[in-house]
């Protein structure tokens, strides 16, 4: 087999490759060989039938065989006389006369093909420790407790209906059934039947539940609104609409002591102990969203520190993974571009710079890791799975036996927390200083460059806020 370079720039190779036309024969008849002392045929003793015979009968698929052999054949060496490290997998090119391919399935003449393949980067890691960012933290209050304790109160506070002839409240929890329209027309998900609003939770759309208040049960009003600018869905947004809602039963809310016999409903000694409880929570929950501001710091810091080239095939997948995401997201929600002020070749645009960092940051963080000699056990793995298994209740051993038998399945399980650890190590090796900020600036969201901007979930229905 002879391999000649015929491309080197960048990260793009290709090679040329031949095949003699004496090797196909030789490899041609070894095949045959092999299948003339394990097949019966009729009409010869096992292991006698002419090699003639055998190649009119299986020369063509066992060709086949031949050929794809020599192109494997020739990628593993490729890839090892050269010390590649292959970006995807290689494009194969058998190119060339029709006529020469059919000499060459019949071993007549050299088979010749051309390999091309894009490689990784070699990224020059170096230090980190003038890498410097804040890590947010914000403290727990007694007053987000007591916050806590009120909603789960609310969520539990017993409703007792009200007399006959009595006007809805805020507080009171209205059932109504209701009727939207847009420009007169009714619209799909804009209507609902015995649905169950505590007037004042700002459960539907701003302005909706105070036109509810002073209705009686069994009469019926128009409520009109208008949808806010950033309603989660696109084709709703900052429209006016008319909803026809009729009042069908009203509760006023009863008493209810937040006590230690309150605690004992959710599984606690006392009063004390839930409290506890929900610090705790809450506590998980500013770590959570201080770890997602500070690590976003470090991938910027990260993402401005490094520039190599990127395998284009890995960013048009990248790309292609993400433009996916968004035409599935427009078709659920009915938005368009020019509904987000913009158009499909800016955004194409856009998603493409994302795509980039992506793998920027991904081959980055793979570098890193290996260097460091970072892990993920399959203990690890097997973890995260039975996380994931709690989303499909009921089908728990189907969802597992996909996973266990589809290794590029696992393997999307597999590579979050080889990121995660990858940067915790980053962490351990940059100057790191903690700012106490408000909750409110610790838990606001802002645009992530990591994660696919999807579209706000759509609400059902439609009035309600979502």
């Amino acid at each position: 087999m002879q391999v000649t370079e015929t491309l080197s720039q960048g990260l793009k190779r290709e090679y040329a490759v031949v095949l003699p036309a004496a090797d196909l024969a030789s490899r041609l008849e070894g095949q045959l060989v092999e299948i003339r002392a394990k097949a019966r045929i009729n009409g010869f003793r096992p292991g006698k039938a002419p090699l003639s015979f055998l190649k009119k009968m299986y020369g063509r698929s066992v060709m086949a065989e031949v050929v794809q052999e020599a192109v494997n054949e020739a990628h593993r060496k490729i890839v090892e006389d050269n010390s590649l490290r292959p970006a995807s997998q290689p494009k194969i090119d058998f190119g060339g006369e029709k006529e020469d391919l059919e000499k060459a399935f019949e071993a007549q003449g050299d088979f010749a093909f051309t390999v091309a393949l894009e490689v990784l980067p070699k990224i020059e890691v170096g230090g980190f420790e003038d890498i410097e960012i804040e890590r947010l933290v914000a403290q727990v209050g007694d007053a987000e407790i007591d916050a806590a304790l009120n909603r789960l109160a609310d969520q539990a506070r017993p409703f007792e209906p009200k007399a006959e002839g009595a006007a809805a409240e805020k507080g009171d929890k209205a059932t109504i059934d209701f009727v939207g329209r847009l420009e007169g027309e009714v619209f799909e998900g804009g209507s609902g039947e015995g649905v169950d609003l505590v007037l004042g939770s700002g459960g539907f759309i701003p302005g909706f539940e105070e036109q509810v208040e002073g209705l009686k049960v069994g009469e019926t009003k128009t409520v009109a609104v208008t949808f806010p600018q950033d309603y989660s869905a696109a084709h709703l947004a900052g429209k006016p609409a008319e909803f026809e809602v009729t009042l069908k039963a009203l509760a006023a809310p009863g008493a209810l002591a937040v006590d230690d016999e309150f605690a004992k409903g959710y599984g606690f000694e006392n009063l004390d102990g839930l409290k506890s409880s929900i610090r705790a929570s809450i506590e998980r929950d500013y770590a959570g969203a201080s770890r997602r501001k500070w690590k976003r710091a470090l991938l910027d810091a990260l993402d401005k520190r490094y520039a190599f080239d990127l395998p284009e095939a890995l960013v048009s997948q990248e790309f292609d993974a993400i433009w996916r995401q968004v035409e599935a997201e427009q078709a659920r929600t009915g938005a368009s571009f020019e509904d987000e002020g913009t158009t499909q070749e800016a955004a194409k645009a856009d998603y493409r710079k994302i795509a980039e960092r992506r793998v920027r940051l991904g081959l980055l963080l793979a570098d890193v890791g290996d260097a460091a000699g970072v892990k993920v056990e399959d203990q690890e793995v097997n973890q995260a799975l039975v996380e994931r298994l709690r989303s499909f209740p009921g089908q728990e051993q189907m969802i597992w036996d996909f996973y266990r038998k589809n290794p590029a399945a696992l393997a999307e399980i597999r590579a979050p927390l080889y990121e995660e650890k990858v940067v915790d190590h980053i962490l351990t090796r940059i100057k790191v200083t903690d700012k106490t900020v408000p909750k409110e600036e610790l838990l606001a969201p802002e645009p992530d460059e990591d994660e696919i901007p999807a579209a706000s979930k759509s609400a059902e229905p439609a009035a309600q806020e979502g």
